[in-house]
């Protein structure tokens, strides 16, 4: 491969900068609608090794806004089809791959695996969403979270703030409620929308479950590009 792929990068950044993305290993969990593109863009600015975490095989469902979803993909682990494209990106990059629901059992032991620079939250499941976070928290681990994307498609209203100052999102709603016991002890940044949810894009699941939310994939992306920013900067 070319030395001088990150030729362009590194002008932006600073060779001190580009360096510290060379030594660094970041956590994904969740290589969806929003992890998937979160995870390339990192690759590309030249991140050295990068653990992946998702259970889930790509559906049908997933081809309009998720990275590893292709009529040729589906029925495959998301997890497997992301590792090959970062592999094909930069093949010097370190991949882990853990196919695995995340909970507040297996956490602990996936931290004490890796040394982890930084994590990154793209979880859509409230209680191992709030466990991944705790543990961040506990082990002083820096970590972003996404939080919803569905329902809505206006970049302009996309921010990246703390938790507890955002607005108009109903899982931070949520995940508010779920951490209240620490208000006021942690910082939690998140990327977010200011836009109300069109609720004429929530469906009832026939199958029962979770509703049906409309996405679109520019707007998920454009989630996992916030998050690559900020943890490019904070890095």
């Amino acid at each position: 491969m070319a030395d001088n792929w990150l030729q362009r990068g590194t002008l932006l950044l600073g060779e001190e900068k580009q360096e510290r993305l060379s030594n660094a290993h970041i956590l994904v969990v969740g290589v969806g609608g929003v992890g998937s593109w979160a995870a390339e863009m990192l690759c590309r600015a030249g991140v050295g090794a990068m653990t992946i975490v998702d259970a889930d095989v790509v559906d049908t469902t997933n081809i309009n806004r998720q990275m590893p979803a292709l009529t040729s993909t589906v029925g495959q682990p998301k997890c497997d089809i992301v590792a090959e494209r970062l592999r094909a990106i930069n093949p010097a990059i370190t991949v882990v791959v853990k196919q695995m629901f995340v909970n507040g059992e297996n956490i602990p032991a996936l931290f004490d695996e890796g040394n982890f620079d930084f994590v990154v939250d793209a979880i859509d499941t409230l209680e191992p969403k709030g466990a991944l976070i705790r543990e961040c928290w506990r082990r002083g681990t820096r970590i972003i979270s996404s939080m919803g994307a569905g329902a809505k498609c206006n970049l302009a209203l996309i921010r990246t703030g703390d938790l507890w100052k955002s607005e108009h999102c109903t899982l931070a709603k949520n995940v508010r409620r779920l951490l209240r016991d620490e208000r006021g002890k942690h910082k939690l940044p998140v990327v977010y929308s200011m836009e109300e949810p069109r609720k004429n894009a929530i469906q009832p699941n026939p199958a029962g479950g979770k509703p049906i939310i409309g996405s679109l994939a520019y707007f998920t992306a454009a989630f996992g590009c916030h998050i690559a920013e900020y943890v490019i900067k904070e890095i």
